[in-house]
């Protein structure tokens, strides 16, 4: 059996390792604190935002070696056929943080287009 590794393979393991334990942290920590406040009448939500069209993502595109392809691919990858917008995620935490969500708490909102639940064939 031949086996074959590479550094950026071994680096990006601990950095997907990471990334994954952090979001997890994040939703146990928003469940927890909805539990432990709910009584005193303070909500606790968060937003959880997919592949967005940030100006982070514009420069990790822009570094491709063909970066219109690479825009291409990462659109092509998204059940929408498009990123997020930095407007749809603001307009979640708006929603969260508005008296129109007055009964939503430990509320885990996805804007994500789609990616963590619709397969398409």
């Amino acid at each position: 059996m031949r086996r074959a590794c590479s550094v950026a393979g071994i680096a990006g393991l601990p950095n997907r390792t990471l990334y994954s334990a952090s979001k997890g942290a994040v939703a146990a920590l928003t469940l927890a604190m909805a539990a432990d406040h709910v009584r005193e009448g303070i909500r606790a939500n968060a937003v959880t935002p997919g592949t967005a069209d940030t100006p982070w993502v514009r420069r990790l595109l822009y570094a491709a070696e063909d970066p219109e392809t690479a825009a291409s691919n990462l659109r092509a990858r998204q059940p929408m056929g498009r990123l997020v917008t930095a407007a749809e995620v603001a307009n979640a935490i708006a929603y969260l943080a508005s008296p129109n969500s007055s009964s939503t708490t430990g509320t885990l909102l996805g804007v994500y287009g789609g990616v963590a639940g619709v397969r398409l064939s």
